[in-house]
């Protein structure tokens, strides 16, 4: 599983094996309820277990704010930290043409749509930076111009590390992205 090393797959796989076969069984059906309950919002595509998630039926949040993330695992990173007060949409991956990913595969046509019927003042762009994040945020960028203002959230150096172990491009966004003292 993503984001499971070796020893951790162990421990887990030794703590099930111990558990009584009842609860083995509970877990395979609580795994098998959520695959089969859980879908995509049809606003947003996060995962939901409705027609339309939470955060698109909530009303309080920021109606004319759009932030684009590949997958939901990176809405709910933001949503952590209680910042973002606008809506989301999410694209499922990023373009990668080495791996036959193409933008006709992703939820990009449906963000496009959803921006040009309603009263959309901002999209942010808060792909991963990389190759796939930056091709994937220059194609939505330039397809969004026309309907709406873009932008894209700084890039730069994790709290708490040391500069000279940051490598290169992460110390030229660091620059890029550089803001006024208050």
């Amino acid at each position: 599983m993503p984001g499971i090393g070796p020893r951790t797959a162990q421990r887990l796989a030794l703590h099930l094996l111990r558990q009584p076969e009842y609860k083995i069984r509970l877990f395979s059906e609580a795994l098998l309820n959520a695959k089969s309950q859980v879908g995509q919002c049809k606003t947003c595509f996060h995962l939901t277990a409705g027609e339309q998630c939470e955060i698109c039926l909530n009303k309080q949040r920021n109606q004319e704010l759009i932030c684009v993330v590949s997958e939901s695992r990176d809405l709910l990173a933001l949503e952590r930290t209680r910042e973002y007060k606008g809506l989301y949409h999410v694209i499922g991956g990023l373009i990668s043409p080495m791996d036959g990913i193409g933008p006709e595969m992703l939820e990009i046509s449906s963000l496009i749509k959803r921006v040009d019927k309603a009263n959309i003042k901002e999209v942010i762009l808060a792909l991963t930076p990389s190759i796939e994040g930056d091709t994937t945020s220059l194609y939505v960028g330039r397809l969004l111009k026309p309907f709406t203002k873009v932008t894209r959230i700084a890039y730069g150096l994790p709290v708490g590390s040391e500069l000279e172990y940051a490598d290169e491009v992460t110390l030229s966004r660091a620059l890029e992205g550089r803001r006024d003292l208050d």
